[in-house]
């Protein structure tokens, strides 16, 4: 598995990887989601209830037969408390520049969970932004992941994190898929 960081945010867990999937299929899908019907209503929190963002919802079904599905899966064997994990949501988020994104934690109410989120694109340019930022429990940014083509980052869904849209300089979306994962119930 080529683990590119690993790191520890208040001891919760957050890795990145590169190299997981050839980029002529990165590509397949960027241009798959060119075509796609995004529906701007996804929000980031009740706070910001009113301030919406587009995004797709895939089916899991279709999730299943992403090129991206089984890398997914293989990288959360390097949470190894957290082996037991099944996929709940499927959704590509689709920002552009102006777009308003706000810091939001995935999971809530003292419940376990893990995100994985690939960045889908062909190219990228350091100076286009469109960053993951991480912050800690004092709220201050303490990590950062570029949205390289086809890296994935799988982090804690209690981590307060943040995707900011691309500089005024980019001229293309930023697309993050994102996998939900949930503990699977206990016997």
């Amino acid at each position: 598995m080529p683990l590119t960081r690993s790191l520890e945010i208040d001891g919760r867990p957050l890795r990145v990887y590169d190299g997981l999937v050839p980029q002529s299929e990165i590509k397949r899908l960027t241009d798959a989601f060119l075509g796609a019907n995004f529906v701007c209503d996804e929000v980031a929190s009740a706070e910001t209830f009113n301030v919406r963002h587009w995004q797709l919802s895939i089916p899991l079904e279709t999730a299943r037969q992403l090129v991206v599905f089984q890398p997914t899966l293989q990288a959360l064997r390097d949470f190894p408390d957290r082996a037991h994990y099944q996929v709940l949501r499927v959704y590509c988020n689709c920002v552009a520049y102006g777009d308003m994104l706000f810091t939001h934690t995935d999971v809530h109410d003292g419940k376990e969970g893990l995100t994985a989120l690939w960045y889908i694109a062909p190219e990228w340019n350091v100076d286009w932004g469109g960053e993951t930022m991480f912050y800690d429990n004092a709220q201050d940014g303490v990590a950062c992941v570029t949205p390289k083509p086809g890296r994935l980052a799988i982090f804690d869904g209690t981590i307060r994190h943040a995707g900011r849209p691309p500089n005024r300089i980019c001229y293309a979306p930023r697309y993050t898929l994102a996998f939900k994962l949930e503990p699977l119930p206990r016997e």
